[in-house]
């Protein structure tokens, strides 16, 4: 045995880590009881610093200690000429790195670093930018390291073109690089914006891209996802190159009604009408209306209405010229009621203001084209690739989404089953999809019947763009609720959604011009869901057969008390 290194047992090397644990505490316990002490006292003197410092390099995310050293350096800075600040924030910028050595991710670190740079009298900005790309060299999804880099590159006027360079030798390295993907994005509209003659139309293009920078970035990309099919970085930014700008705020529809004496307007985007901000001019004279959303719940909504003062069109031998003025956006829109009409509409289509296609170019279509084959030639080769078979689908609905319809059921079908955690979000964004395309038939048909009917639905959604239609048909949908935004259809008068789940229906409030409600086959089981209807004056025709509510004894007393004006109840 003799000449043999003795091996500590097991339990002697836990029992030794814990004592050593519990010295570090201890130190580490009175080092914070004393930085307590000396804030709640308000002392801010070298000493304090160095408590500090001593804690936040092995803690280097205790935020109180964080806002105290930061109390301390204003101080100091007090005292202190401007070589020796200067001196100071060298230090705390070298204190900083020692941190973030021990956590890259630190949240206190960095944003103090940053606070650092707004006070130090001098900064090494090239410095900075160096330390950034070493971080990202370590780890290249370090959005803490990200967010500062952003900051150094604006402070130190980096040019924009640099930094895009920048992004092209990280993706190069890794195009699985999530980070270089989303800030490339918002490198490129200030580098190569769309041009004044193409940003000139209803929608807002100040953060595109120019066509031909446009088409390569689709090249870019598309070596991505080819190389690594199943990494998503890459599909997130082809979805953004595809992706639509905002729409332009803009009124899109007046609608006059003389039998109401009522007027409705509707917006691009959902809105907040202050006191004054909408004016309205009837026959060259401004009327004082209360403005008023179409649901108590939307403070923004993208459909206002006001009543008018009674008797100001009432007559149907006169002719009523409207302009409504928005003044937050310096726009108007103008509406003629004409003698023997009961109502009137300006507007502006789906169809005109291209909102669910592409607005695409001879090069651009044929491009997108191209890619569409090249998408369908990976599905080929990866047909369970769920990223692939959602980009086919956003390109049928760039290119020509009534043509593409038939091949966009069907990859949403595939969808669902290979990607089953997401069936719900799929099921959601295939029935937005099928609203357009019938948004379009129906312009396209010049009729004010919109019929959606076995098709699937899970959601309700551009109904803005329903406002002047007459009669709905839901019915033989997977539909749970008729939400408030219902409420925009303010020409309805039929309103068909039977076999489906339906449990409430708050949405149908105060349409004014609703008869008939055929409900049959869903699951309304209380009479508090059937409250709004009551709301609804010129309602005569009601069937909830199939629906709890309707099998109770009482139940068609109570409904007769609760909707009067009903006549034809079906139960």
């Amino acid at each position: 045995m003799h000449g043999r290194v003795k091996i500590k047992s097991t339990a002697q090397q836990e029992e030794e880590k814990k004592k050593e644990r519990e010295k570090k505490l201890k130190i580490y316990t009175a080092a914070r009881d004393a930085c307590f002490s000396k804030r709640k006292e308000g002392v801010c003197d070298e000493e304090a610093l160095h408590l500090t410092q001593q804690l936040l390099s092995s803690n280097p995310d205790f935020a109180t200690l964080w806002n105290y050293r930061r109390e301390i350096l204003m101080h100091q800075e007090t005292i202190k000429d401007e070589s020796e600040v200067q001196k100071m924030y060298q230090a705390e910028l070298s204190f900083l790195e020692s941190c973030l050595k021990v956590n890259p991710k630190s949240y206190g670190s960095w944003h103090h670093r940053n606070w650092v740079s707004e006070r130090a009298p001098q900064m090494d900005w090239a410095r900075e930018l160096s330390l950034c790309d070493r971080c990202l060299s370590l780890d290249d999804r370090n959005f803490h390291c990200w967010d500062y880099r952003r900051i150094v590159v604006k402070k130190s006027a980096v040019p924009v073109g640099k930094e895009l360079e920048f992004t092209d030798r990280l993706i190069g390295s890794n195009f699985s690089n999530y980070s270089s993907w989303h800030y490339r994005s918002t490198l490129l509209p200030l580098l190569h914006p769309q041009s004044p003659e193409s940003a000139s139309t209803s929608q807002n293009h100040s953060h595109r891209v120019c066509e031909e920078q446009l088409l390569k970035e689709y090249e870019l990309v598309q070596n991505a996802f080819f190389t690594d099919p199943n990494d998503q970085s890459a599909w997130f930014y082809y979805r953004w190159l595809l992706g639509r700008a905002e729409r332009e705020e803009m009124i899109s529809c007046v609608f006059i009604s003389r039998d109401e004496e009522r007027v409705a307007v509707a917006f691009s985007r959902p809105v907040q009408v202050q006191s004054g901000g909408l004016l309205l001019v009837l026959d060259g004279q401004p009327q004082q209306v209360d403005w008023r959303s179409v649901h108590p719940r939307f403070k923004h909504c993208p459909v206002w209405i006001c009543n008018l003062p009674p008797g100001s069109i009432s007559d149907i031998s006169n002719e009523h010229n409207l302009t409504v003025h928005w003044s937050e956006k310096h726009t108007r829109r103008d509406c003629a009621l004409y003698t023997g009409r009961n109502e009137s509409w300006c507007r502006d289509s789906a169809t005109d203001q291209e909102l669910f296609r592409s607005e695409l170019s001879v090069e651009k279509s044929s491009v997108l084209q191209s890619e569409l084959q090249s998408c369908n030639q990976l599905l080929e080769l990866e047909p369970l690739n769920k990223w692939c078979l959602l980009t086919i689908i956003l390109l049928m609905r760039a290119l020509d989404p009534l043509g593409y319809e038939k091949e966009t059921l069907h990859h949403f079908q595939t969808l669902k089953e290979v990607d089953s955690m997401r069936s719900a979000y799929y099921s959601d964004l295939c029935s937005k999809f099928m609203i357009e395309n019938t948004i379009l038939k129906m312009e396209y048909a010049e009729v004010r019947v919109f019929s959606v009917s076995d098709k699937n639905l899970t959601t309700l959604c551009h109904l803005d763009q329903l406002l002047l239609i007459t009669h709905i048909n839901l019915s033989s949908n997977q539909l749970r609720r008729i939400s408030a935004h219902f409420s925009m259809l303010r020409c309805l008068e039929v309103f068909e959604a039977e076999n489906n789940s339906i449990e409430d229906l708050e949405g149908v409030y105060c349409l004014l011009k609703l008869e008939e409600v055929l409900l049959k086959n869903n699951n309304i089981s209380t009479l508090a869901a059937l409250q709004p209807l009551a709301t609804c004056p010129k309602l005569r025709h009601l069937d909830l057969r199939g629906n709890p509510v309707a099998q109770s004894a009482d139940a068609e007393w109570r409904l007769a008390e609760l909707l009067p004006s009903v006549t034809c109840l079906l139960l």
